[in-house]
């Protein structure tokens, strides 16, 4: 039998090299935002690198958000702040053209949300706490209107926000965060969201009370409990909105066939 030889591994571009090198950099030298990268000519020499390299590197650094690049006298690349927001903002566009569905969100939250609860129960204070208690008021009666109906369900996705805030792992944070912005701009929730339907959230609303108070005596294992309950009970909930949503959307489509038919 022929020994089998292992394959190198692809070369990379060197622009790649270059950017993961700035990173390091950035890293090792404890660079902040507002802090001031070597000048182009400096990267240059140290990186023995042609100009077109450096700056399309640079460029890609942009482009993440990591550093902008300003001309003019003092100009230069400096490092930058990235937002949360940003951040999600392009993870939400690789997804874009994926079909996320509901069942998809929901099959990450079951799973991270109770763990997030846990994790921030050792951490939260008597202001987190009222936070929680405050938004549920939002949320805690009838809508007068559809204005106030969107502004409910978005609330009830910030009650989950805010326990976040209080996480020891920001990793896991900030993954729920992304999860329930996810939620709130899927169309199909959207859509959900503004129906009328005459549901009670009684049940919901419990859950959190009885997390608020899981949090209160710091018992991180009731607090998961809890949350799983919960996050199967939200996603039947929504699951089953969808289902007559898309019902309804039939039963509308149905007569207009029908009818073309018969003029046909």
């Amino acid at each position: 039998m022929s020994e089998i030889t292992p394959l190198d591994p692809p070369r990379r571009k060197r622009t790649d090299e270059i950017v993961d090198a700035i990173k390091r950099m950035i890293v090792e030298h404890g660079l902040g935002p507002g802090d001031r990268l070597p000048q182009e000519r400096d990267l240059i020499s140290q990186f023995s690198a042609s100009k077109g390299t450096v700056r399309e590197a640079l460029k890609s650094l942009e482009v993440q958000g990591l550093i902008s690049v300003r001309t003019g006298p003092g100009g230069g690349a400096f490092i930058e702040r990235m937002s949360e927001g940003r951040a999600m903002s392009l993870l939400s566009n690789f997804l874009f053209a994926k079909n996320l569905t509901i069942a998809n969100i929901y099959e990450m939250r079951k799973v991270l949300e109770p763990q997030l609860a846990a994790s921030a129960t050792p951490h939260i204070d008597e202001a987190g706490l009222k936070r929680l208690e405050a938004i549920i008021g939002i949320y805690d009666h009838e809508p007068a209107d559809q204005n106030e109906r969107w502004t409910q369900r978005m609330a009830e996705l910030d009650f989950h926000g805010v326990v976040a805030e209080y996480s020891d792992n920001p990793i896991l944070a900030f993954t729920c965060r992304f999860l329930q912005r996810l939620l709130k701009d899927l169309t199909v929730a959207q859509d959900i969201y503004v129906q009328p339907e005459p549901v009670s959230r009684a049940s919901g609303i419990q859950h959190q009370r009885d997390l608020i108070a899981a949090m209160h005596r710091r018992d991180a294992t009731a607090a998961a409990a809890i949350l799983t309950e919960h996050m199967h009970e939200a996603e039947k909930h929504m699951l089953d909105l969808e289902a007559r949503l898309e019902d309804r959307f039939l039963e509308e489509v149905s007569p207009v066939r029908t009818r073309k038919r018969r003029t046909a």
